[in-house]
């Protein structure tokens, strides 16, 4: 089956969110949420207050599809917005993915408070800690879904927090908010899109320069990829050590980086000579290289959701666990945390998933093409930078997001294309200020405008044409205005970047304050 086109995106968002497709979606995502109320309540009818842990179950299972909906695209937009994989088969291994690591690796323990942002210590009433969980989970929800429908991905961490803080400020007072936590957290705005997409660009970078600019990329592939190849494989072997597994099996983090290594090392001496034995069916060009990324982009698509199923799950169960520990034991332990059903694990992983199926496209398509164009060169550093970026991130305590990272490398690989961009434009500029003379304009135009447009090694060529033209090669001062104007083309889209920013840095207000009247609201009603 051929990769979907970028252009049938529009085609596919337009068949799932008008008519009867979109009542079938909604019909879908309503006979879940039944679901979940009437398991919830035969299993808990009994308690006195079953309805609020109903109420809980209800909300959480919303906010599972919400995350399903916006925070799962970055795994795998990517690698569908390079053609690495189909749409389809996309939303089908990180719905498998997804689902696997929430119920294998969601962990037995999770903090209800996320990252200590509360102390249930400072509530003191049961009852209250369970309506300040209900209205954080469904402010946090709420925002999730406006985020969604605006197009902007967001990180759903940060939407929980905000809607913790802002609930438990409504019970108990600023007072009760870790400050210092907050500070870290906001800190994470900046860190997190920054490191990544530094750290893609510099990939991507070092990729162009030895092998895609180079006159023979596939010999130069054979030669450099397998690096490449084991340090990603390393990098996400450690990554789903340390962030997928542990809550499955101890690994100490000497030990997640060893297997690293070995993975590394393996990956390397098995990807050498396949590659070598791939090099003569390769077109000699980037596309022929291109192809060399398609299997490690579904590999990084698929571990990447099987961590997030791992560790997000907690957004959408986290606040469930401790309202079922307070209404079944009558309060949540003294450090804070509590214990996690097996059916609450399953109800964020199918939750997640079916978000995903049925709601997901949409910011697959902004993530995967509208911010920039990613080739799967391009969407291999971008996924091998937020591993990276994790890791060292966890190893120095700093809090990231990885949805930041993810989108961060996906702008740093748009903004250094722009910059490349510029630097041909400079030296095309240079080349014509080098000559004088006034024949031949017509070709040299139709030259530099063929120019604009072509890839590495024709503009290379170009470039040499141009200079063995002599004093012939030159335009007028107006036609190099225009033509320094083309070359200057914006290849991150500025309203997708100034919408997705803007939404990061209102995300834990807007989530702190939904949560704050939602708990307001419930309360009044309790009273």
């Amino acid at each position: 089956m051929a990769p979907v086109k970028l252009t049938e995106y529009r085609q596919i968002e337009h068949i799932t969110t008008r008519g009867p497709a979109q009542l079938r979606r909604l019909a879908l995502a309503a006979v879940f949420l039944a679901g979940v109320i009437v398991f919830t309540r035969a299993q808990f009818g009994h308690l006195d207050h079953a309805w609020l842990l109903v109420a809980a179950a209800l909300i959480g299972g919303y906010m599972a599809m919400n995350i399903g909906a916006n925070d799962v695209a970055n795994n795998v937009g990517p690698a569908v917005g390079s053609r690495a994989m189909t749409l389809g088969t996309a939303i089908v291994i990180a719905a498998v993915f997804e689902a696997a690591g929430a119920i294998i690796a969601g962990g037995d323990v999770v903090s209800t408070v996320k990252n200590g942002i509360i102390d249930p210590a400072d509530i003191g009433d049961p009852m209250v800690f369970v309506w300040v969980m209900i209205g954080a989970l469904l402010g946090a929800a709420i925002w999730l879904n406006i985020a969604t429908w605006l197009g902007a991905p967001v990180s759903t961490t940060h939407s929980i927090v905000g809607g913790v803080m802002g609930a438990g400020i409504a019970s108990s007072g600023f007072a009760i908010v870790n400050w210092p936590v907050m500070g870290a957290i906001a800190a994470s705005w900046v860190i997190s899109p920054l490191v990544g997409g530094l750290l893609a660009a510099a990939l991507l970078y070092v990729l162009e320069r030895k092998v895609l600019w180079q006159v023979d990329p596939v010999q130069s592939a054979i030669r450099y990829l397998p690096y490449l190849l084991g340090l990603m494989a390393g990098a996400f072997t450690t990554y789903i050590a340390l962030k997928g597994v542990q809550n499955v099996v101890a690994i100490s983090t000497p030990v997640a980086f060893g297997l690293g290594v070995v993975a590394g090392v393996v990956t390397f001496l098995l990807t050498r000579p396949g590659i070598a034995r791939r090099s003569s069916s390769l077109q000699q060009s980037r596309e022929g290289v291109n192809t060399l990324f398609t299997i490690p982009l579904v590999a990084a698509a698929a571990l990447l959701s099987f961590a997030h199923g791992a560790n997000d799950v907690a957004n959408a169960v986290g606040p469930l666990a401790g309202v079922v520990e307070a209404l079944t034991s009558g309060g949540v332990g003294a450090d804070g945390e509590a214990g996690i059903p097996l059916w609450v694990l399953v109800i964020g992983a199918i939750g997640i998933s079916l978000g995903l199926a049925l709601f997901g496209p949409r910011l697959i398509r902004t993530v995967g093409s509208e911010i920039t164009q990613l080739d799967r060169s391009r969407a291999f550093c971008v996924a091998l930078s937020a591993a990276l970026t994790v890791i060292v991130a966890s190893q120095l305590g700093l809090p990231v997001s990885s949805t930041h990272v993810a989108l961060g490398g996906i702008f740093g690989v748009g903004f250094l294309r722009e910059y490349l961009d510029q630097r041909m434009a400079k030296a095309v500029e240079d080349v014509l200020h080098s000559h004088q003379g006034d024949e031949h304009i017509a070709e040299v135009e139709r030259m530099l405008y063929t120019f604009v447009n072509a890839d590495a090694e024709t503009k290379r060529d170009m470039l040499h044409q141009l200079s063995d033209m002599g004093h012939e090669a030159v335009i007028t001062a107006a036609q190099r205005r225009k033509l320094k104007k083309a070359l200057k083309r914006q290849q991150v889209r500025r309203e997708h970047l100034f919408r997705i920013v803007s939404a990061w840095i209102i995300t834990v207000p807007a989530s702190a304050v939904l949560s704050a009247l939602f708990y307001f609201a419930l309360r009044g009603m309790m009273v």
